[in-house]
């Protein structure tokens, strides 16, 4: 999937902590151990400063550097990023030791999500990008939403609209949208309809065009049934759901594929043939693009007013703290966001 070269923008990226026990901190770190080598967009972590320094020694003789933190401002990151972790405060403490969440891993996660969602628009960071979060350790402080994706639409809601949020996962190689998201199978099956498909697709082209660069975006829709529903015989949404929307889609002016039979759509040479492949349902979508970029997929979040991308995986409580953590998805996030940031600017 192409993008248009774009200079470098100047605002640096607001970091979220993620789940304090987790990897985030250690991806962080090591990151940004390779900001020179990499060249990466300056960005600063929010979150406590003294959990972030702790963390820095333990992984020092495993990731074979000391990194020194500094406690700075919006404002002052990019320019002490050359030197030091920039970490900016939420006024949330945390003190879960690493792979084992406490009682200040909720709020100081979600204060770090809520701070860098104003500090984006506000004007002092050029995009959201968020470290894993454990949903588990949420819910049980009394978090109500399904998952990140859900949490930021309600923070970027204006005058009581809450836009709707679209999940992409991004690599090089492959470009993939779930059209329902974090339900179940039977809850995706209820969801589906026409307007949701179209809803989504004209999101996930719009922003192709704006935040990614592609003046006329290929977009592929899968089908719900095997085979495509074999022309009703293994199913009828494909033609009483699919089909009407894609019709929709194509009189808007939108190349539109479809519906296609899901497992012909991610091969090599299926998947040169579109920008993007809006799937039914989440497994459907994240199942390829795990296969094919598990280490560099970047979670992006469309339809927000602001820029929001994440790694594609998860806590990894069993390796945090111990420096095996691969950072290559977080950095891919960091050089996307910064990307897409610069396309805006």
């Amino acid at each position: 999937m192409a993008n248009r070269a774009a200079k470098p923008h100047t605002l640096p990226l607001a970091l979220t902590l993620g789940e304090p026990a987790g990897i985030g901190p250690d991806i962080t770190i090591a990151a940004w151990l390779r900001r020179r080598e990499l060249n990466l967009p300056a960005f600063y972590l929010l979150g406590d400063e003294a959990l972030i320094a702790r963390r820095a020694k333990a992984l020092a003789a495993a990731l074979g550097a000391d990194v020194k933190t500094a406690a700075v401002s919006p404002d002052e990151a990019a320019s002490a990023f050359i030197d030091a972790l920039p970490v900016v405060a939420t006024g949330e403490r945390a003190t879960a030791e690493p792979g084992t969440p406490d009682a200040s891993s909720a709020p100081a996660a979600l204060a770090s999500i809520r701070q860098a969602v104003t500090d984006v628009r506000e004007g002092r960071a050029g995009a959201v990008v968020t470290n894993p979060i454990a949903k588990s350790v949420l819910y049980r402080s009394g978090f109500r939403h399904p998952g990140h994706t859900e949490f930021l639409a309600e923070l970027a809601a204006e005058g009581g609209r809450v836009p709707q949020p679209v999940m992409m996962l991004w690599s090089p190689r492959l470009a993939v949208v779930p059209v329902t998201i974090h339900v179940s199978i039977r809850d995706a099956l209820a969801e589906l309809t026409s307007e949701l498909i179209v809803s989504t697709a004209r999101i996930v082209a719009a922003e192709l065009k704006s935040r990614f660069g592609i003046a006329q975006p290929r977009i592929a829709v899968s089908g719900l049934n095997p085979h495509a529903g074999e022309d009703g015989s293994l199913g009828h949404e494909e033609q009483t759901i699919i089909a009407p929307a894609l019709k929709t889609l194509r009189g808007d002016g939108i190349e539109a594929r479809g519906p296609l039979p899901a497992d012909t759509m991610f091969h090599e040479a299926a998947r040169s043939t579109y920008d993007c492949a809006i799937c039914m349902y989440h497994d459907q979508a994240l199942i390829p693009i795990k296969t094919v970029a598990f280490d560099d997929a970047v979670n992006v979040t469309l339809g927000l007013p602001f820029i929001r991308t994440s790694p594609d995986h998860g806590t990894a409580f069993d390796i945090a703290g111990t420096g095996k953590a691969n950072p290559a998805s977080l950095i891919a996030a960091l050089q996307l966001a910064s990307r897409m940031a610069a396309s805006q600017s």
